[in-house]
């Protein structure tokens, strides 16, 4: 498989042996990935003019057939192709239009306790499912960077949906991440173990720690906000390149001063607002109980649903 991308990158003007090499290093492994670079982003990676730069990812979009203007109808065409993976609940599926899509990053933010790592993993569990089981017969990357990743739950989670637990836990790669510069290299790299295994999930728990915690005081609030940019704009190109779901869970802070209403509000700011296509916030109730409500979305009501968390997993 290297040797075709390596083809497939060289046959570009501009693009060099050893400038090809320096770009498979940075990411960039498929000419789709060269169409949607920036000129900054390419002169940085493989150390080349902006001229260069610009004659490369203007042969990539071409090659890509990139920039054509389409109907809506043929939008609305590949939109009904969209996968879905159930989350284990029926009511919570329905909340979310048939279950997390794919080709898009779906957010979940809530305190501590609220059933974000509990989603996390059953999807994971879900997402090998076979498509009349609302899966996708696909395996699952998860990032973790609050050691929060449990097999044993997977284990439990799998024997639950009378899944070989061994099987299911072998279709999950996972991978640590202690800062954030590792974080954006680890999601960077994701893309080679999608390409080379059908992977349709991308797990990442949580997406904001590191940030949060790397970056303090408002004098690093503008540094903090472009490196987070620049991370969601890779995790928005593989799911949308790789037709592949990623779901990404939050941490909130509270608002002293908020008096009426939920003082609570998810981490990341306007970047992390504006970037996740779907936002759904969780709420503790009665145990067992949860509750989600769909914070923000482009196509689904602000509404909410009831699951429950239980040994075998998420369950109505």
């Amino acid at each position: 498989m290297a040797g075709d991308i390596k083809r497939s990158l060289e046959s570009l003007p501009g693009v060099g042996e050893a400038t090809a090499e320096k770009l498979r290093e940075a990411g960039y492994r498929t000419v789709e990935s060269l169409a949607v670079a920036t000129v900054a982003e390419l002169r940085e990676a493989a150390e080349i003019g902006e001229t260069q730069a610009k004659k490369i990812i203007s042969a990539a979009r071409e090659a890509a057939e990139f920039g054509s203007f389409v109907t809506a109808d043929k939008i609305l065409e590949r939109r009904e192709k969209i996968g879905l993976i159930t989350t284990g609940s029926a009511t919570l599926d329905n909340l979310l239009g048939g279950g997390v899509e794919t080709q898009a990053i779906t957010e979940v933010f809530g305190e501590f306790g609220s059933g974000k790592t509990q989603l996390a993993h059953q999807l994971c569990v879900t997402v090998q499912l076979p498509p009349e089981q609302k899966g996708l017969g696909g395996k699952a990357i998860y990032i973790d960077t609050e050691n929060t990743f449990r097999p044993e739950r997977i284990r439990d989670m799998a024997i639950g949906l009378a899944m070989d637990p061994v099987k299911a836990l072998h279709n999950i790669y996972y991978i640590k991440s202690y800062n954030t510069d590792q974080q954006l290299l680890i999601a960077e790299k994701a893309e080679e173990k999608v390409e080379e295994e059908n992977v349709r999930l991308i797990i990442i728990d949580s997406l904001t720690s590191h940030f949060r915690a790397e970056y303090t005081g408002r004098g690093m609030l503008a540094d903090r906000q472009q490196k987070l940019n620049r991370h969601l704009m890779t995790l928005h190109r593989i799911a949308d390149l790789h037709d592949l779901a990623v779901f990404v869970t939050n941490q909130v802070q509270a608002r002293p001063d908020i008096f009426f209403g939920d003082p609570t509000r998810p981490i990341g700011g306007h970047v992390v607002a504006h970037s996740a296509t779907t936002r759904i916030y969780l709420r503790k109730s009665k145990p067992p109980k949860r509750i989600a409500r769909i914070f923000d979305s482009p196509n689904l009501p602000e509404r909410e649903a009831v699951f429950t968390i239980v040994e075998q997993g998420i369950r109505d």
